[in-house]
């Protein structure tokens, strides 16, 4: 408003240039000219401010977009927070139900492996008088193992129980009695001396299958097993211990064990407290 002023005021004095002496117009003349160029500043400074406030506004844009991305990442940041700390609760729950497994678990390793030593001496005890030849009596892999040479049992090639056997089979079922929660695997093994017959036994399997049952039939109606504990079968020539390639690793070979074990339900209660997944 004040340039717009002097502007007018500088017309009127051009307009009375006949009516003022030179040095008064040339005084004039000089003020108008100054103003002129004041103005050109001022347009270049506007144009230059204007050019400033374009600049910050796309800066206050582009600050405003990042705020927006920063919110929305420190958003999603606590939000995964919240569901990483229930993933660990979870997984700290599972890691102390799983100790609590193992150690009930270890429990009861410790407590079967008490009664299996214990049973194990027992049978021991029982059979002091037998060639260690003719009875092995040993605890392995959690189970009570029972090894009796062929030789004491049967006559070769055959699957009925000798009588002389009778005395050896009763000390062990009354064993077997005493721990009646425990379940009794029988498997008959031979060698592998080939077998051929068209009447039973016809082969290896067949006898060392026959041999399981009958020793299983000796315990159930002679001694009073419960065969509901018993399971009987054969393994034919292919569980051996020794080599077949001497005679004493095929007499070793030619065995029947009775294997005293903890039921099938025991380990299943125990697999029941196992956590879940």
């Amino acid at each position: 408003m004040k340039i717009i002023k002097i502007l007018a005021v500088s017309a009127m004095a051009l307009g009375l240039t006949s009516c003022i002496s030179k040095k008064q117009y040339d005084a004039l003349s000089s003020n108008y000219k100054q103003c002129i160029e004041n103005i050109g500043e001022r347009q270049r400074e506007i144009q230059d401010l204007k050019s400033q406030n374009s600049a910050l506004t796309g800066e206050n844009n582009l600050l405003k977009s990042q705020h927006e991305a920063l919110k929305s990442s420190l958003d999603a940041c606590l939000s995964n927070t919240g569901k990483s700390s229930a993933n660990i609760d979870k997984l700290v729950g599972e890691i102390n139900a799983s100790n609590s497994y193992i150690k009930q678990l270890i429990s009861n390793n410790a407590k079967n492996d008490s009664l299996n030593m214990a049973l194990s001496n027992k049978l021991k005890r029982s059979l002091d008088n037998v060639a260690d030849d003719d009875v092995q009596v040993k605890v392995l892999k959690g189970v009570v193992m029972i090894s009796l040479s062929d030789k004491m049992l049967y006559k070769t090639g055959d699957y009925n129980v000798l009588p002389a056997a009778q005395e050896i089979l009763g000390k062990v079922a009354k064993v077997i009695n005493d721990y009646d929660k425990y379940s009794v695997l029988i498997e008959g093994n031979t060698d592998n001396a080939p077998l051929s017959s068209a009447n039973l036994p016809r082969d290896n399997w067949d006898l060392s299958a026959l041999r399981g049952t009958a020793i299983a039939k000796v315990l159930q109606t002679q001694f009073g097993v419960d065969p509901a504990r018993i399971t009987a079968g054969g393994r034919s020539e292919y569980n051996p211990k020794a080599t077949n390639m001497s005679v004493s690793g095929r007499a070793e070979n030619r065995r029947t064990e009775i294997i005293i074990m903890p039921k099938l339900d025991e380990f299943m209660k125990l697999m029941d407290i196992a956590p879940k997944k």
